[in-house]
Formats: C-alpha cells, sequence, structure tokens
C-alpha cells in the first residue's frame, strides 16, 4: 500500500507502507546505526519520535525477543530505505514488519533516506506524519497541530507503575548457561572493584534493561523506582547509590523530578544516564537547550577531557546541558567532537557524575563501560558516609517487572 511521510514544512517523501496500518505523527530523528533496529525501537526514549535508519537496509536478520530493551516498541513510525521481508538468522523468531504490526507501529519503506537525513540535518528536526492517505494537504494541517517535542513531557507514558527487584546480569556468549556467566574482567590499570552486594536505586524515566544488566554484572543489588517516587521512599531501602536513567521527552517539562533528584543526589553517590544527565544538570541550576537534530546513533566520538582518550559512543538525546548557563558545582569531564556540546560532568563536592551518552550501549561499541565500575567503586568508597537524615531501613521488596 502506498504511503506518505509528510514533514511539518510541507515536504513529502513517499513509500510503501509496512508494519502497522496506521496514522502517526512525531519528531522526525534520524540514526546512524547499522546495526540494532530492534534495541532502538525497545529504547523508550525514542517515545513521541519517527525513527529514520540511515543504513539502507533494514529488517535482514529479523527480530528475537532476548534482544528487546524494555517491554514495548515506542517510537510513533519507523522510515527506512529498503525493508527485507526475508531474514536470516539463526537466533531470530519472526519478521520486523510482523513485530511493528503486534506493537501497533506505522512503518513506510522506499523512502530516500538519504535526502531526508539531509534535510533534517539543514533544517532540523521537525515534526512529521506517517500514513497512506494520500491527502498530503490535510495531513501537512494534522502534523502542524501534533505538540512539538518542546515543553512535553513523556516520561510519564514510558515509566513503570510500580517498583521491582532485578537481578539479571548480562547473558552469557551463546551456550553457556546464565549461571555460568563469566565474572568482570577489570583491567589491570584500574583499582579492583569493591567486594560484596551494593544497593543500586534506579530512577526509571524509561530505563533500558542493558543498564539494569551492567549494574547486576558490576555487583549491584538492583531496584527500579517509577519515575515519581518521592525520595524518601527510595531512601527507606538505603541505597548505596542512585542511578538517574534515561528517558524520553524535555528534561525541563520536569520540575517535580529534577527537586526529588535533588534530594536524593545530596544523599548518596549518584550516577546519571543521558536524560538522568540534564535531570542533574538542572538539580545544580544549569539549564538544557534543545539540539538542532539531536545525537542518534552508535559512533559518535566523545573525548574524555581526563585522560584525552576518544571514546566512540551510543547515542540517542535531543537536548543537551548548557554547563555556561549560571549553575555551580559541575566540572565537564566528556566533551562531543562532532559540535562541541557537553557529553558528561562531574560535581566538585558531592559523588555525583553522569554523561550524555549510553555506556551501557546495547547498540553499540563498549568503549564507555568502564562507567560502571567507576560508580560501584564510587558506592563503595562512600558505603559508610551516608548522610544520617538519608539513612533507611535496606529493606526491599520485590515487585514483578
Amino acid at each position: 500500500m502506498d504511503a506518505f511521510l509528510v514533514l511539518e514544512d510541507g515536504r513529502v517523501f513517499p513509500g510503501k507502507s509496512f508494519g502497522a496500518e496506521s496514522e502517526s505523527s512525531g519528531e522526525v530523528v534520524f540514526n546512524t546505526a547499522m546495526t540494532g533496529y530492534q534495541e532502538i525501537l525497545t529504547d523508550p526514549s525514542y517515545s513521541g519520535q519517527i525513527v529514520v535508519m540511515t543504513f539502507p537496509l533494514i529488517g535482514n536478520y529479523g527480530v528475537t525477543p532476548e534482544d528487546n530493551e524494555s517491554r514495548g516498541v515506542w517510537p510513533e513510525g519507523f522510515v527506512v530505505r529498503e525493508y527485507s521481508d526475508l531474514f536470516s538468522n539463526w537466533r531470530g523468531r519472526q519478521d520486523l514488519a510482523l513485530y511493528l504490526r503486534e506493537y501497533g507501529v506505522s512503518g513506510i519503506t522506499g523512502v530516500d533516506t538519504r535526502a531526508l537525513t539531509r534535510h533534517i540535518r539543514s533544517v532540523g528536526a521537525m515534526r512529521g506524519i506517517v500514513s497512506t492517505s494520500t491527502d498530503t494537504d490535510m495531513l501537512i494541517e494534522r502534523v502542524r497541530s501534533s505538540p512539538e517535542m518542546e515543553g512535553r513531557d513523556l516520561v510519564h507514558e514510558v515509566t513503570i507503575p510500580e517498583r521491582y527487584g532485578w537481578k539479571h546480569p548480562s547473558p552469557a556468549p551463546f551456550g553457556i548457561p546464565e549461571e555460568q556467566t563469566p565474572p568482570v574482567e577489570v583491567p589491570e590499570d584500574e583499582p579492583p572493584l569493591p567486594a560484596g552486594l551494593l544497593r543500586v536505586a534506579v530512577m526509571d524515566y524509561g530505563v533500558k534493561q542493558n543498564i539494569l544488566r551492567r549494574l547486576v554484572d558490576v555487583g549491584g543489588e538492583v531496584t527500579v523506582f517509577p519515575a515519581d517516587t518521592p525520595a524518601d521512599e527510595v531512601i527507606a531501602i538505603d541505597p548505596h547509590g542512585v542511578v538517574f536513567s534515561n528517558g524520553p521527552g524535555d528534561p525541563a517539562a520536569l520540575p517535580g523530578i529534577v527537586e526529588q533528584a535533588g534530594v536524593l543526589a545530596r544523599c548518596v553517590p549518584s550516577f546519571g544516564i543521558c536524560l538522568g544527565h540534564q535531570i542533574l544538570g538542572q538539580v545544580f541550576g544549569y539549564r538544557t537547550f534543545k539540539l538542532k537534530f539531536g545525537h542518534h546513533g552508535a559512533n559518535h566520538p566523545v573525548r574524555r577531557l581526563e585522560t584525552g582518550r576518544v571514546e566512540i559512543t551510543s547515542q540517542n538525546h535531543g537536548f543537551a546541558v548548557d554547563l555556561d548557563s549560571g549553575g555551580s558545582g559541575l566540572l565537564e569531564t566528556h566533551i562531543n567532537l562532532n559540535d562541541g556540546t557537553n557529553e558528561g560532568f562531574r560535581h566538585t563536592e558531592y559523588p555525583v557524575f553522569a554523561v550524555q551518552y549510553h555506556p551501557e550501549a546495547s547498540p553499540g561499541p563498549r568503549d564507555a563501560a568502564y562507567l560502571f565500575r567507576e560508580f560501584v567503586r564510587a558506592m563503595g568508597e562512600h558505603r559508610d558516609r551516608q548522610h544520617p537524615d538519608c539513612a533507611g531501613d535496606g529493606e526491599v521488596t520485590d515487585a514483578p517487572a
């Protein structure tokens, strides 16, 4: 069936429908990763967006349930140059079109994604609509009346309803039982990891499951909390550290979450990832701003200022923290080598640090896996130094995911 992607500036991209035959609108963004479309589709940070894959062939290795990053598929639409309805993968269980139909997500193939990407890079991210309707004038009106990303709170659409415990490590190499997963290897030039389990509270703003797996890998006893959980309820389990997760939408639209995050960050060691990075930036008085077309892909170069080393990173964000906006206490640790925006910071007084990119990758390189080890060491170092007002009872009640 014929389908169209229509942008708010009136540009029309024709193609063919695959996936669910539904009309959907959202902010159009492009992702430069060559693989990992399933992990991208199940990343809650893409809620409210239409994802364009720049790699020309998508669907050729099918879909594998074990590769899901969350409980659902979150983009409003999925745009590709060429969809492969045949897949070859011994782990694959179904084709991508059926997968999209199951979750009600519209797809469009046959689009000139190179021209579309160049247009977004030139003009900037904008709203779009995917539809099988041929009335493009009507579609332009609809997309212009759809909500803009700035000012949108999407965290409350993706967060969990109640807390739960997570105990699953990263999967073992194929053919090895999970209980025989090899221990985490620590490079010789790094200090050893602290002994014993450390209680980690994860604030779910749209958390990817690979973040939870990585925390278990390095000795974390993980409890995941809904985004709106009051700080005193998190403190009640007496956590050794808190992770502020990735998530969708405009970070400036979350004042209540920022307030509670400020209480937690001043109590225990804290680690922010993506949206969590932006929330912690606001905690200490810095503003966020919208990027022209965002960073979405698995090949973004970031310089670690402490060592000068360049890391290739996985990224998915449309907003950034402005460290020149009048806050205090944060020291820049990482910068993006493409546009010079901030990619990481740490606090000069509190054991708080954050990165704008995704150290858990999935998909993407593992250059930044060391950050999970740094977080565990910070928790171990401050294990007995929690502020007296931050102590809880240490009890955790598991709830189903």
